[in-house]
């Protein structure tokens, strides 16, 4: 088990060995021609397998380690990649392990995909560019705007090349439907509408139990604070603690304001409201069930709801996801990878059906990462964090019960002391990051 003197023992010796070197230096700058790419995972449960498998079963790409605090987790999510990666070009199985800081000593591996909690994503991904690899990073890229405004700094600092995983970006109907959004489909359109329905159950309320012996509970947490265990945390309840998630907002409306962002082409708010709570259940869930946030930018409006526990969708959809953009011409609604077009008078014009796989997304990290350009992402970590901070303000409005102002320029709250506090959090002495 790796305790914090051993952990902090290694990232600081790791931190050092990276500043002192040049990026050009390190190993894996680029692999080659006809070398395989080769990559490590941190976070091997459901969502960092599916990753894995993902990245596996591109060509030329060699998932070399997958980790987690979870021993059980890593070695089934390593059973899995390898009858992928075998299927594909009978590459090695990956090796599992439970401290990614092997990971970060080994030169051969030049790119880390951050599957884990969100209070690990930043952190981690800060540590990786440090030990100069590339970074694919899950949304939400942060736990704080704190953590985003580092993370971007980081890559520039450290110049590695940082995808974040809004992976709809990549989409090829998503970019099609944006296209025809800046070709005037609809017109002049000055509001967006994004959402994530779902119905979830209740988490109960949990008791301190002993550890699982397969759980390396103290690296979980890793920079967040020390808590007992309790048996309703994980694998997947976390989200709804503050301490490490950040709600169904950071969880899945990243998607849909991701994709509300980029159809407006707007950057930061104005001011931003949130109204809603924990109203289906009375258990120990912290962050809300049910969510409307506005998001002001001055002359154009995102509104996102967000229903974890009741699964009607909105706009005819009930996927439970989705994104609508209403011009004075007509509206334009996306649905996973697919797209739908109205007139004025509801006159269905155009549905165009698309696929939604993750392989491009990925593999357009791949390339940039080849060429080391952060310009060739779809979804660049300024981007990515640009994004995660509506999630952010959204919670921070919601946390202090009041309407967000922004500078937009500084991109900072202004004129509330309380509201600034939630900009960081809370760290367990000695694991804070930095750049």
């Amino acid at each position: 088990m790796t305790n914090r003197r051993d952990f902090l023992k290694i990232t600081s010796a790791t931190a050092a060995a990276s500043i002192a070197a040049s990026s050009s230096l390190f190993a894996q700058d680029a692999p080659p021609a006809g070398e395989k790419f080769v990559i490590g995972l941190m976070g091997a449960g459901s969502r960092g397998t599916q990753v894995a498998g993902t990245f596996a079963s591109l060509p030329n790409v060699f998932v070399k380690y997958v980790c987690d605090v979870d021993a059980g987790h890593a070695a089934a999510c390593a059973k899995a990649i390898g009858k992928k990666a075998a299927a594909n070009d009978n590459t090695p199985a990956p090796t599992p392990i439970r401290d990614f800081h092997q990971i970060l000593d080994d030169k051969e591996v030049v790119a880390m995909a951050v599957t884990t909690p969100d209070h690990w994503h930043a952190p981690a991904a800060i540590l990786c560019l440090k030990a100069g690899k590339h970074i694919y990073v899950e949304k939400p890229c942060c736990h704080n705007p704190h953590e985003g405004e580092l993370l971007v700094a980081a890559q520039k600092k450290y110049n590695r090349v940082v995808q974040h995983g809004s992976q709809r970006r990549s989409y090829p109907k998503n970019i099609e439907a944006m296209a025809k959004l800046r070709e005037g489909i609809i017109g002049t359109v000055r509001f967006s509408r994004g959402w994530y329905t779902a119905n979830r159950p209740s988490i109960g309320k949990g008791k301190a139990v002993p550890v699982p012996a397969n759980l390396d509970w103290t690296l979980w947490q890793g920079p967040a604070p020390e808590r007992e265990y309790h048996d309703n945390y994980v694998p997947y309840n976390w989200h709804w603690f503050w301490d490490w998630g950040t709600g169904e907002c950071g969880n899945n409306g990243i998607h849909s304001l991701d994709l509300c962002r980029w159809g407006l082409g707007v950057d930061c708010p104005q001011k931003v409201t949130s109204s809603g709570g924990r109203y289906y259940f009375d258990d120990d869930w912290q962050t809300p069930d049910t969510q409307f946030v506005t998001f002001d930018f001055g002359d154009k409006v995102i509104q996102w709801e967000g229903r974890s526990c009741s699964p009607r969708g909105v706009e005819n959809n009930n996927t439970g996801f989705g994104a609508a953009f209403y011009g004075d011409k007509g509206t334009l609604i996306i649905d996973g990878g697919s797209y739908i077009v109205y007139d004025l008078k509801n006159k269905e014009i155009a549905r165009v059906k698309g696929p939604n796989p993750d392989a491009p997304h990925m593999q357009n990290f791949i390339d940039a990462a080849k060429a080391n350009d952060q310009s060739k992402l779809n979804a660049p970590i300024a981007e990515g964090y640009a994004s995660v901070l509506l999630c952010h303000l959204a919670n921070i409005s919601q946390r202090t019960g009041r309407t967000i102002h922004m500078d937009t320029q500084a991109k900072k709250i202004k004129g509330d002391g309380e509201a600034e506090k939630l900009w960081t959090r809370e760290y367990r002495p000695g694991w804070e990051p930095s750049l």
